[in-house]
């Protein structure tokens, strides 16, 4: 008898009677009832089982002739005759394909004995109901099927279909009560969700998993078994199965483990991309339906914020992770306005951590409004904001350090969402006055240092006047041969002098050489070649939807790709 594919002669423990005795009460029990109970403790079972299949292809392998191995394991054809007739057992692809070839090697080409005439006849009469599918690990079994003159049918596929179809049923019917004392249809759920575990990764289950998540959401009283959702978040993270769009949704929606996964798994895919810019960032946002879902059931969109908020703990400093916030929440935000007006939630119940008085003023986007209005705007906004700083403060003075903290960090967070925000108070700082530009500056300054460490706000907001005022004096003085004064050393993020850079360079008047020589002097003094480009496609989402004159934009469009080349010429260089 020879190794069959995938199969090593590496020394195997040998089998004992008490784990073939074990087993094979296991088939006699699961084949008796059809219970519910008996389905979970098929499909709980299934692991171990394949493993000790695995085992009996080892020892049929091993043996000089059919009969030396039933007689070497008495109760092997009864044990494989039981499994092979169970559905639970025969929907796994794995163990079907295992119990075959144990088949496979039962089977005597040449039967030299009554024991192995009988053993021919008994397979020949199970695989008259069992047709695979022409891969390796089937192609034994089908050779066999031709050697009887039987063409392979797909009568796994068949059965499938009937199960499917039968299992749905439950999913299909009414929920509604009309006495509260009578059960809820929905109850049967459970069972049905349960006997799918073993279908996972069938793509003829898949009509049925899509109801079983749907009903589920639909209705309270439809819970879905844990050994269910464990099975098909496994066989979808490793691609074994395919769902569609709602029903990944709802995957994510009634499985914590699973959408914590696909939040991390985009995350990891942000930070470790080379060179990212906010339109991949929001391409990836919305290739990945999170914010979709997240639209959907405001209970996702708190566990996203949760990880969100670890993040930015751990990278306060990170421009790539803000950016990507941002962009999730503005992907988020188009994604809840598509919805039904009677699928409609108050924002309250999506940002219940947020100061309430800030979330219409910071998530309502600047195209929104004309521009005339933004600087009135983020005045307001910046009182607001200082406000809740000088709040932090006072808790602080009485002792309530973690309240106060975890209010204002809650407000930074909302603004790192919103930072839409940011970006138009640089442009109106580039034509501010001394006398107003102070809201602005400080609005920038805690979007940079929100924890205000040792309560240095006050000199953090001098340096930012001095940095603005430079900046301001360098992007307008006339052209000249001499290269632009380097900038002194400040304790200020080199992030916010950057953002002051670009708005200068980008919407100012000055002509784009000069604006273009300044610009390469401040990032060559910061070191933040990869965020200045990354910034500059930022401005590009930013500014197409942005209010302002035809003329004003096709202006900003060009001086924007005018700064790229020469970051570009910088790299080259």
């Amino acid at each position: 008898m020879s190794l069959q594919p995938g199969q090593t002669s590496e020394p195997q423990r040998p089998l004992t009677v008490e784990e073939m005795q074990f087993w094979l009460d296991k088939a006699v029990a699961w084949g008796e009832t059809h219970s519910a109970e008996s389905q979970r403790d098929t499909c709980l079972h299934l692991g171990r089982l394949r493993g000790f299949v695995q085992q009996l292809l080892t020892h049929i392998d091993r043996a000089s002739s059919t009969a030396d191995a039933m007689k070497g394991l008495p109760g092997l054809g009864q044990l494989l005759g039981r499994l092979l007739w169970n559905p639970y057992v025969t929907a796994d692809d794995s163990s079907r394909r295992l119990l075959l070839q144990c088949l496979w090697g039962l089977f005597s080409e040449h039967p030299a004995d009554a024991v192995e005439r009988t053993a021919n006849q008994w397979i020949r009469t199970l695989l008259r109901r069992l047709a695979t599918e022409d891969d390796d690990a089937t192609a034994a079994p089908q050779t066999l099927l031709k050697c009887f003159g039987e063409s392979p049918k797909d009568y796994r596929v068949k059965v499938l279909k009937r199960k499917v179809a039968l299992l749905r049923q439950n999913t299909g019917k009414s929920c509604a009560l009309l006495d509260t004392n009578q059960r809820c249809s929905c109850d049967a759920i459970m069972t049905t969700s349960q006997a799918c575990v073993p279908l996972v990764t069938c793509p003829e289950a898949a009509p049925l998993i899509g109801a079983l998540l749907q009903r589920s959401v639909a209705c309270v009283g439809a819970d879905l078994s844990e050994d269910f959702l464990r099975a098909l978040s496994a066989a979808y993270s490793s691609k074994c199965c395919e769902l569609d769009e709602e029903a990944v949704i709802s995957l994510w929606y009634h499985s914590l483990p699973s959408l914590e996964e696909a939040v991390l798994s985009l995350l990891e895919s942000v930070l470790t991309a080379t060179k990212p810019t906010p339109l991949t960032l929001q391409r990836q946002d919305e290739q990945s339906l999170l914010a979709k879902g997240c639209a959907q059931h405001s209970s996702m969109l708190l566990v996203v914020h949760d990880i969100f908020r670890t993040i930015l703990k751990q990278a306060e400093g990170s421009r790539t992770v803000k950016y990507f916030i941002q962009a999730f929440t503005r992907c988020f935000l188009r994604e809840l306005a598509l919805l039904p007006q009677q699928m409609s939630v108050s924002l309250k119940c999506f940002f219940p951590q947020s100061p309430h008085s800030l979330l219409v003023p910071l998530l309502s986007l600047p195209s929104e409004m004309h521009c005339e209005a933004w600087r009135r705007h983020l005045t307001w906004l910046s009182g607001r904001l200082q406000r809740a700083s000088e709040e932090e403060e006072e808790a602080d003075a009485d002792g309530g350090t973690v309240k106060g903290h975890y209010n204002l960090f809650e407000t930074w967070f909302l603004l790192v969402q919103c930072a839409h925000w940011v970006e138009v108070a640089v442009r109106l700082l580039v034509t501010s006055s001394p006398e107003n530009c102070g809201p602005l500056l400080w609005l920038l300054t805690f979007f940079y240092h929100p924890t205000n460490r040792g309560h240095h706000r006050a000199s953090l907001m001098v340096l930012a006047t001095e940095a603005w005022a430079h900046l301001r004096s360098l992007f307008s003085a006339p052209g000249s041969s001499e290269p632009p004064r380097p900038l002194p050393s400040t304790a200020l993020s080199p992030s916010l002098v950057l953002d002051l850079s670009l708005g200068f360079a980008v919407y100012g008047q000055q002509p784009a050489g000069r604006a273009a020589e300044v610009l390469r002097t401040v990032v060559a003094w910061s070191g933040l070649t990869d965020e200045a480009r990354c910034a500059l496609s930022s401005l590009e989402p930013t500014l197409n939807g942005g209010s302002g004159s035809p003329s004003d934009a096709d202006r900003v469009h060009v001086r924007i790709k005018e700064l790229q080349t020469e970051l570009t010429h910088m790299d080259a260089a």
